[in-house]
């Protein structure tokens, strides 16, 4: 009797972008090459496995309320690189100012060193300073200059950008801290406690700018002028505590004083350390 051998033959099919019955769609086909530059360095953190550097820090973030609203209009594509450019580059300008003591020209004299670390977060800016050479009268100068941003953007470049741009942020928020950072990949980036209490004053709603008590001894070297725009309020801070003291503008405090909503938080203390219940 003569035998059948019977060869099963199994054909496969080549990878297509529609994908099989029950598989998801391929969208694209990629060659090794490609894929292995897909990896952690396309974050430029540098080497993170280097031991973290340890700094002494003053943090501020700044926020722009309604950036997000802002985004979702029409024609976005075109408002926000034209909002982007011309905030930014004010923002700088600003901050440069800001730290010059003496113009002479051909030299800028500044009463504390440009910020060691910027970046920009998607609607704000964070800055660091090391503290190594500021004394406690330059760090506070520190929030001087930056309250001032803050009531020059509200006074002077929103009404500006308002006249070309539709519906742009109207605040920008800050909320400062100081303490430790840790620098990652050779300080390509950094964290820190100090970076996330910074960001959680700066959404500290309906407060424009905060900063805490802790490392800011606003009374002792904060001009008069300014120590007059703000009071103490002792509030809940997420991560920190739930009656930390935190310095926020005065103006601010009397208006939710004046709206019936003092219970919110019912112990402040002004500028002059009297402490008062809503």
């Amino acid at each position: 009797m003569k035998k059948v051998v019977i060869r099963r033959v199994v054909r496969r099919r080549p990878y297509t972008l529609s994908g099989g019955e029950g598989q998801p769609r391929i969208s694209r086909l990629v060659d090794q090459e490609t894929a292995s530059r897909f990896n952690p360095s396309l974050l430029n953190l540098g080497d993170t496995s280097q031991p973290c550097e340890e700094r002494d820090a003053v943090t501020a973030v700044f926020d722009l309320t309604g950036f997000t609203s802002f985004c979702n209009q029409v024609d976005a594509h075109l408002a926000i690189p034209r909002f982007l450019s011309e905030f930014l580059a004010w923002f700088f300008d600003n901050l440069k100012t800001g730290l010059t003591a003496k113009d002479t020209g051909k030299h800028l004299a500044l009463w504390a060193d440009f910020p060691a670390f910027l970046k920009f977060m998607g609607d704000g800016v964070l800055i660091i300073w090391y503290t190594d050479h500021l004394d406690e009268r330059r760090i506070c100068r520190i929030i001087a200059m930056l309250y001032d941003i803050c009531a020059r953007y509200q006074q002077e470049f929103y009404p500006r950008i308002s006249q070309t741009i539709h519906n742009p942020p109207a605040v920008l928020r800050c909320g400062l801290a100081r303490g430790k950072v840790f620098g990652i990949g050779g300080g390509k980036d950094f964290v820190g406690h100090c970076i996330n209490n910074a960001t959680r004053l700066s959404h500290l709603k309906p407060f424009s700018f905060c900063f805490p008590q802790r490392g800011f001894p606003v009374k002792e070297h904060l001009t008069a002028d300014y120590l007059s725009l703000f009071t103490l309020v002792h509030i809940p801070v997420r991560g920190v505590g739930n009656e930390e003291p935190v310095w926020v503008l005065r103006k601010e405090m009397e208006k939710l004083s004046s709206k019936g909503n003092s219970s919110v938080f019912p112990q402040v203390t002004s500028a002059t350390g009297n402490r008062s219940r809503g």
